[in-house]
């Protein structure tokens, strides 16, 4: 039996976070302005920081690497989208849309969580599929039900579906696509990554089933989603764009839950809502608005959990 959650992450320290004009090619999250690029840095290391106190107050291991100076990787504060950690001590590194993200991958922060005591046996590399223009962005592309062995992708200019099946097919996944959009402006383009409008625990799922536009693809989620034993909590394509569905179900060494969610995406929330996600754990919120407004993701993003 595979564990759905873990209680161990891995987050890497910004150095020189900021807006990243070669991602908000198709990220409609990001805005940008004239604030000083010192300024947008310090504000987001405040907010790593203190989220990173929040969950080991909580008791989850956070691994914390340092990103250097150089090469700038402005969106370096994102481990998930280049690396993920499987329970069979494999690790996946993933192909990436951005040519100045490409350099996120290092090495040594995988030696880093070698030497917390994890064993890893393989490191399957994909991102040789860069030159092909094909792209696999990690956890932001795909969402894992790991009990089950489903992993779900909304398709996008960063989730290359021939890719996505060859993943499942390595790593023993049954792959469920579909397309998700939100408004910019007048019309409807791609979702940039699933993992802002679904999210899946172990017993429930935040779904922005509003960004689903063709009904069977709906109906196909909404039946795989409960097939697999997983309340569905639905949020509006409004409550998405604040970060509603970012949010990653933990545990700690004691095994209590946590749901980690940011200030903006918990407060678009009603209170129904609010009170079923509290009724399967903890709800940890804390505040990134500085790091959403800039990097175009939230918590989730911030987060490459370690099995």
């Amino acid at each position: 039996m595979y564990n759905q959650i873990t209680d161990t992450i891995l987050m890497i320290e910004p150095v020189a976070f900021g807006f990243n004009a070669e991602t908000a090619v198709n990220n409609y999250f990001m805005q940008n302005d004239k604030i000083p690029a010192s300024e947008i840095q310090q504000a987001a290391l405040h907010e790593f920081r203190n989220m990173v106190k929040t969950l080991r107050e909580n008791g989850i291991n956070v691994i914390v690497v340092p990103d250097t100076p150089e090469p700038h990787t402005p969106d370096s504060i994102f481990p998930n989208n280049w690396i993920s950690f499987q329970k069979d001590n494999r690790v996946a590194m993933y192909p990436m849309f951005a040519d100045n993200r490409r350099t996120e991958r290092r090495i040594d922060i995988v030696e880093k969580v070698i030497g917390h005591g994890f064993n890893i046996s393989q490191m399957v590399d994909y991102s040789v599929y860069e030159k092909e223009n094909r792209f696999l962005e990690g956890t932001g592309s795909m969402i894992f039900d790991r009990t089950h062995r489903v992993a779900y992708a909304a398709l996008s200019p960063r989730t290359y579906e021939g890719l996505f099946q060859w993943f499942c097919n390595d790593f023993g996944y049954r792959p469920v696509t579909f397309r998700a959009t939100q408004f910019v402006g007048n019309e409807r383009l791609p979702v940039y990554h699933t993992n802002v409008m679904l999210s899946v625990a172990e017993n429930f799922a935040v779904v922005c089933m509003e960004s689903i536009q063709d009904k069977a693809e709906k109906k196909m989620l909404t039946e795989q989603l409960q097939q697999t034993g997983k309340e569905i909590v639905e949020i509006s394509l409004e409550q998405m764009g604040q970060f509603s569905g970012n949010v990653l179900q933990l545990k700690n060494s004691e095994g209590d839950r946590f749901l980690v969610i940011s200030e903006s995406g918990y407060n678009a929330l009603d209170e129904i809502q609010k009170n079923r996600l509290a009724s399967f754990n903890k709800l940890i919120v804390t505040p990134v608005p500085t790091i959403e407004k800039y990097g175009g993701g939230s918590v989730r993003c911030m987060m490459a959990e370690v099995f």
